[in-house]
């Protein structure tokens, strides 16, 4: 039987939690939202940031890359969102998923893509 396809974020970190997670202060942690390395929404009124996104103690490896080449597609950060956990079974789930894994490559050519 194959993994159910996960249509969201499994969870969300609050910005302070992430500048705890990241031992970093939290105006970095938004210098790192506004240079594109990291990716928040507001939900509710409180900016937000995919869970998935921060792996163990630092921000998705090829996460800031693939923010790039989103952004230079004209996608911003909702559309960036909905694009990353865009059910995906090719990736076991979906592109912010697979950033965590070998498969991170193919998240990038896709993104590269987008932009032709």
């Amino acid at each position: 039987m194959s993994e159910p396809v996960i249509a969201g974020p499994a969870g969300w970190i609050t910005l302070p939690d992430v500048s705890e997670k990241l031992g970093l202060s939290i105006s970095k942690v938004h210098q790192l939202i506004r240079d594109g390395a990291l990716l928040a929404v507001r939900r509710d009124g409180v900016r937000l940031v995919p869970s998935e996104l921060v792996a163990n103690e630092t921000v998705q490896k090829h996460l800031p890359g693939v923010l790039n080449l989103l952004r230079d597609a004209g996608y911003n950060d909702e559309e960036a969102l909905k694009w990353l956990y865009e059910p995906d079974e090719a990736f076991g789930g979906n592109a912010a998923i697979a950033l965590g894994t070998w498969q991170a490559r193919e998240v990038k050519r896709r993104a590269q893509a987008l932009g032709f």
